[in-house]
């Protein structure tokens, strides 16, 4: 029996590289940074969860989680992607989707988004077409995973 795709992607995944490629043309860049750090696990009963960030986040000055200033929460925001739910993979296309239970991007709470990926020796390669209701309109997201 051959192993599938679905069986492929079950356990932990570090995140070695994510960038935002234009669909313009236009040079491509990194959100998180040249060299983010993150996480993406799939489990056997069908969830998933990632969590990506750029290195060397500041610290809140309160050292309080609910008491931090705009600009702290402002940054948190910007420099953070997490969110996790239910994933289905399709064999034929070689496709998946991940739909949001939670996210820290509310406007993703509740939505499905489709991902293409193929997996080169030991790790995967994902990315998701730019789409108007998706994070960055316009943009083809890459992120290589080992």
């Amino acid at each position: 029996m051959s192993i599938t795709l679905r069986d492929q992607l079950i356990g932990a995944w570090k995140l070695e590289s994510y960038e935002e490629r234009p669909v313009d043309g236009s040079a491509p860049f990194h959100p998180l940074s040249d060299k983010p750090m993150g996480i993406i696990m799939y489990t056997p009963d069908g969830y998933m969860s990632a969590q990506l960030m750029q290195q060397n986040r500041k610290n809140f000055e309160s050292g309080d989680w609910f008491d931090g200033t705009d600009a702290e929460y402002k940054q948190e925001a910007s420099t953070y992607i997490a969110y996790s739910g239910p994933f289905q993979v399709d064999e034929e296309k070689q496709t998946m989707t991940h739909s949001m239970s939670v996210s820290l991007f509310p406007n993703w709470t509740g939505q499905t988004q489709p991902r293409v990926f193929f997996t080169p020796w030991l790790g995967i390669v994902m990315y998701r077409e730019g789409d108007a209701d998706l994070f960055h309109a316009g943009y083809k997201s890459f992120h290589i995973l080992s």
